[in-house]
């Protein structure tokens, strides 16, 4: 009789806006040890700005990275997103259309809840639904999650997205990010909170030089168990979960995605003001702002736009555009965002831009 195949694992990369997911992402991709790895990317709104942010060399042409995009939010769609991904992958790993791979990362959005896409790996969760689920089941199991914590921004997120606190609770590892612009003070309430409400995790810092982030890759099978009541009173609850099918791929709840684009180079003076003004504004709502820009002086070089709640990074120059697409998108993500007014005020930033080319 033949030996059934080992199941592969799945690895979840979760946490809330802004958290640091897709740095670490990158740090995992750049460990040689895990080239043979598959990629799930999960975007909140139309306008995809996480696939252009992995490293080029380590999913662009010629390389033999797998990876599958999604749009809209996989915790939203009773596990069909996640499932129909994963056949993908495995169908294209057996026919041989897609690299091999020894294992799968899915890194959700930022507004995700993991109860739903652990009911949909794990044994006793969301009930297979044909072929298809049944052969997900067979092929792949939830090997671990992991969870990034922006310390700086946690009070914020714990007081008015609950999703924050599931992402915690669920978590095998909750990985520190932002170290550096708190206090030793408020580290150490920060570290206590999280050991309060997952005391089983183990806590890592981004930033220390002893971090292996290796060690979130290894082998293993995900439990719930021990994790606390609430953990288990989720799971059980999530066959009715609250979201319900997602229709609009720029709304979660009470958030929403704004994207804006742009043809022409923008001038950084106009951009810079526009932005700072936008997160000075508390009254937006404002929770994340990513995304790539061509500015006037080099349209070669994109400029990368990163803002968690109204903190506003430094731009960033990448050697090249991502993809070879050199065009200008944002994506805003907020409860309280003006579209119009927005779209109105960035216009103007692109119309300079327009004159300043002439």
């Amino acid at each position: 009789m033949a030996r059934p195949s080992p199941q592969l694992p799945v690895h979840l990369l979760t946490g809330f806006l802004g958290a640091g997911k897709t740095t670490l992402l990158n740090r995992l991709l750049q460990d040689p040890r895990f080239r043979d790895t598959a990629l799930i990317i999960n975007e909140f709104g139309l306008v995809p700005i996480d696939q252009d942010l992995i490293a080029e060399d380590l999913v662009g042409e010629g390389s033999e990275r797998v990876m599958v995009t999604t749009s809209g939010c996989i915790c939203c769609t009773a596990g069909s997103d996640l499932r129909s991904s994963l056949e993908r992958l495995l169908v294209g790993r057996q026919n041989g259309s897609l690299p091999a791979f020894s294992r799968v990362i899915v890194e959700t959005t930022g507004l995700a809840d993991p109860a739903p896409i652990l009911n949909s790996l794990i044994p006793g969760g969301l009930p297979a639904m044909g072929l298809r689920d049944h052969m997900v089941a067979r092929m792949f199991r939830l090997s671990s999650v992991t969870t990034l914590v922006d310390v700086a921004g946690l009070d914020g997120a714990l007081a008015a997205h609950p999703e924050s606190l599931r992402q915690i609770a669920f978590a095998d590892h909750l990985v520190l990010t932002h170290v550096d612009e708190v206090t030793p003070e408020t580290l150490a309430e920060v570290t206590d909170r999280l050991h309060a409400l997952n005391a089983t995790a183990q806590v890592h810092r981004a930033g220390d030089p002893a971090f292996d982030p290796g060690m979130l890759l290894e082998a293993g099978s995900y439990s719930a168990f021990g994790k606390g009541e609430d953990v288990a009173q989720w799971l059980a609850a999530d066959h009715d979960h609250a979201c319900g099918a997602f229709h609009d791929l720029n709304r979660h709840g009470d958030v929403t995605a704004l994207a804006l684009t742009a043809e022409a180079p923008l001038p950084e003076a106009a951009l810079l003001a526009f932005l700072g003004d936008l997160c000075r504004r508390p009254e937006n709502g404002l929770l994340r702002i990513k995304g790539l820009v061509a500015l006037s002086d080099d349209p070669t070089t994109p400029a990368l736009v990163h803002a968690v709640g109204h903190r506003l990074y430094p731009l960033h120059r990448l050697d090249a555009w991502p993809g070879g697409e050199a065009r200008t998108r944002l994506v805003l993500i907020g409860t309280h965002l003006d579209a119009p007014a927005l779209q109105a005020q960035f216009a103007r930033i692109g119309q300079a831009g327009v004159l300043s080319s002439r």
